[in-house]
């Protein structure tokens, strides 16, 4: 099976991987468990300028880039896919969703991040500015995605942790299997709640000590015990992830 693809299209390609050359994340891109391409959208300005931005009709603070810019971009970004379908370097009919980072977008969420890490791989448009006209947009079916309710300077660092969620995912990119199903959101009986409290040795420290039912050796209460706590850390820090879970 092909490697997982991450396509990246923005002004920013030296940004690219950043940190996920690094740890887990660096040593699966080395080993060709993933894939990382960049396209620079610069590359797809029309005039000697390299203008990739104007200013948004109706009046308004900043700028919109273009949408004939972003276009010749992601029709290069849909050839590059096409090229690797036909080199053999992708599963044919298995399409790329092409995501744009946006606080407006739907939000990512761990069942999202499970349903990319299934697919073929993403192309990932990172917005700059007041951010993209929205015909284009529209044209290329394009889903937003927000990683929460706050505002970034640029789609970048967004597509970092998106790709960082998705990559961890990935067969054989992790050490333990089962550690992404015991985490916060992992797929398992803790899956909608929060990660319960993690302890290591020494055992006791200033004056602290390991709950004693983690060094019983009795499984069962581990588990009871662990439960338990994800779920009054949920209820407590999140209530509204507790009401998803109470009610499912």
């Amino acid at each position: 099976m092909a490697a997982w693809r991450s396509l990246v299209l923005t002004l920013f390609p030296e940004m690219f991987p950043g940190p996920l050359g690094q740890s887990l994340a660096g040593k699966a891109l080395d080993r060709g468990l993933w894939a990382l391409d960049i396209l620079d959208i610069r590359d797809f300005a029309r005039d000697k300028h390299r203008s990739v931005d104007d200013t948004p009709f109706g009046g308004g603070a900043g700028m919109v880039m273009r949408p004939d810019v972003v276009d010749a971009a992601l029709h290069a970004a849909q050839e590059n896919w096409a090229g690797a379908e036909t080199s053999g370097e992708e599963a044919p009919g298995r399409r790329a969703p092409v995501l744009y980072l946006s606080p407006r977008g739907r939000l990512l969420t761990q069942s999202l991040v499970r349903e990319l890490a299934a697919g073929p791989g993403v192309t990932l448009l990172c917005g700059r500015y007041e951010g993209v006209d929205e015909r284009v947009l529209e044209a290329h079916d394009v889903l937003e995605v927000s990683l929460g309710d706050y505002v970034l300077s640029g789609g970048e660092t967004a597509a970092l942790v998106l790709m960082d969620a998705i990559v961890r995912l990935l067969p054989e990119v992790m050490g333990n299997e089962d550690s992404p199903g015991e985490e916060s959101f992992g797929e398992n009986e803790f899956e909608g709640l929060l990660e319960y409290p993690l302890f290591t040795r020494p055992a006791e420290w200033q004056g602290r000590k390991v709950p004693e039912v983690l060094t019983s050796g009795h499984h069962e209460k581990i588990r009871l015990w662990r439960k338990a706590q994800a779920e009054e850390i949920t209820k407590r820090r999140r209530p509204d992830l507790w009401a998803r879970y109470t009610k499912n």
